[in-house]
């Protein structure tokens, strides 16, 4: 099942982002079999970066929710809020 984490960065945390992004990249690659989709939100010029999506395919809402709880960012404090809702790959989804 796929699943939309959706999270939002605390203000003025950029410098927590950059502290723990190297380890959260680092977590996204060992779990690439199951990160469909990842990237930040920006601010509208693009220069800033605000907050995370990470399309995950997991078993259910929990391992959601572990996957969520483990990220390094997430273990650093620099999320506002982190939003985790079952999604549908509809436009654009690889074949077979």
């Amino acid at each position: 099942m796929l699943f939309a984490l959706i999270c939002l960065d605390k203000p003025n945390s950029s410098a927590v982002r950059q502290e723990a992004r190297p380890r959260h990249l680092a977590y996204i690659e060992a779990r690439k079999d199951a990160v469909k989709i990842a990237g930040p939100f920006t601010s509208e010029d693009g220069a800033s970066m605000l907050g995370s999506l990470i399309i995950l395919e997991a078993a259910d809402i929990g391992a959601a929710r572990a996957f969520a709880a483990n990220d390094p960012y997430t273990l650093a404090g620099l999320f506002d809020s982190v939003e985790i809702k079952p999604w549908r790959w509809t436009i654009g989804a690889p074949k077979g």
